[in-house]
């Protein structure tokens, strides 16, 4: 019997997941300095041999915008599959995000640069947070949404902080206009 496959017909199907998930594997650590911070984790349904769904809740600060952070809700497939790393997770994201302290910007940016990247699957999809900025209201925008190399997902959730003062001794608000670039 021919395969369709010549130079993979020696490998076992087991070999080529194990050699699969052994690819996945660094891209995984070397993007673990970038993760953020779980706060808590609920599960949303029972499976009686394996992982349960859950809604995992994260943190993480703006990298370019000091004084402003994020909180964004995922859900996280259980099952064999999301236990392995293995399953596609829904679009189904929300996000909430806060100043925190006096806001200082880092540097110039554009409008609609990535803040944070994650996969949200093996191969194709991933989730994103950018950030803008609304200039006439001196507004912080962010929007999360997730994308798949063929077609990405119209789910997407905004949120936005306003640049005010935080405390007496911050009286030099910043603009954001004056950082971003269209």
């Amino acid at each position: 019997m021919s395969s369709r496959f010549p130079g993979l017909s020696g490998i076992r199907l087991k070999d080529l997941a194990l050699l699969l998930l052994m690819l996945a594997m660094p891209v995984a650590s070397a993007s673990a300095a970038d993760e953020p911070d779980l706060i808590f984790r609920r599960s949303t349904v029972f499976k009686w041999m394996s992982p349960n769904d859950k809604l995992a809740t994260y943190g993480l600060d703006d990298p370019e915008v000091e004084g402003v952070a994020c909180h964004f809700t995922v859900p996280e497939k259980g099952g064999f599959k999301g236990w392995l790393g293995l399953a596609e997770e829904v679009s189904d994201i929300s996000l909430a995000c806060r100043q925190i302290g006096p806001i200082k910007f880092k540097d110039k940016m554009e409008q609609g640069d990535d803040m944070f990247r994650k996969r949200r699957s093996l191969f194709f999809k991933k989730m994103q947070i950018v950030r803008g900025c609304d200039a006439k209201r001196n507004v912080l925008v962010y929007m999360v949404y997730s994308d798949k190399l063929i077609e990405g997902s119209p789910k997407n959730s905004t949120s936005t902080v306003p640049i005010m003062p935080w405390g007496p001794a911050d009286a030099n608000v910043q603009k954001c206009g004056d950082f971003f670039t269209q």
